[in-house]
């Protein structure tokens, strides 16, 4: 009889870290266990998403600190263009605004280097089945920001937050300018720096984001 074809894994992995010690330990630890397989490995994003094309993985170990395109630009294309793989960041680095940048770049989990294995083994899992997590410290960091800070828009002047408000009800930047006694210029300069601060290429997009904040509802 024909030896029996190997059954597919339940979770492909891609290892993607600048350091091949961090990857070798790594793919030591995956293969102990059940289920998973780690099919690909990189040492930079551009790597990441030429083995991703490849191998069409469950999950996307991902570190962010990388020389070339860095672990963020990485997550991003592959939220995007791959966007049945779940990236896990695993990085030393738990500064907010990383955080931040990671998980609006699409990344379904973060850990840090010092979790322990089982940590790593559940996150893998979850993500792999569509959860979200964090490790205890991250985790604590996002409740944190949400509850010392709700204001949605926290990049934005007082008077940029006001020009906002009275777009989101409606007001062109004529009614913008009449109603906080300045000429369109002013306005104008405003709207730009909004746009930029908010990452939206038109007057649409900064609208439905204010709207959906709870903006322009005076009357």
């Amino acid at each position: 009889m024909a030896p029996q074809e190997r059954a597919r894994p339940d979770i492909r992995v891609i290892l993607v870290d600048d350091h091949p010690v961090v990857r070798r330990g790594l793919a030591a630890l995956l293969d102990t266990l059940a289920g998973m397989e780690v099919v690909a490995e990189a040492g930079d994003g551009d790597g990441a998403l030429r083995e991703v094309a490849l191998n069409r993985p469950d999950v996307v170990v991902m570190d962010l600190r990388m020389p070339g395109t860095d672990g963020v630009e990485a997550t991003r294309r592959i939220a995007r263009e791959h966007p049945s793989a779940a990236v896990l960041v695993l990085t030393m680095f738990d500064d907010d605004s990383l955080i931040g940048e990671a998980l609006r770049a699409g990344a379904r989990g973060y850990l840090l280097k010092r979790a322990d294995q089982d940590e790593i083994e559940r996150a893998i899992r979850a993500v792999a089945a569509g959860q979200a997590i964090f490790s205890r410290e991250v985790a604590g960091r996002l409740v944190g920001a949400v509850t010392a800070d709700p204001d949605p828009f926290p990049g934005l002047t007082p008077r940029e937050r006001e020009v906002l408000d009275l777009m989101a009800g409606g007001a062109s930047n004529a009614a913008v300018a009449e109603r906080l006694g300045v000429v369109g210029k002013t306005v104008g300069n405003h709207v730009s720096s909004i746009f930029l601060k908010l990452g939206v290429a038109t007057r649409v997009e900064a609208v439905v984001m204010a709207r959906d904040a709870g903006l322009g509802r005076h009357g």
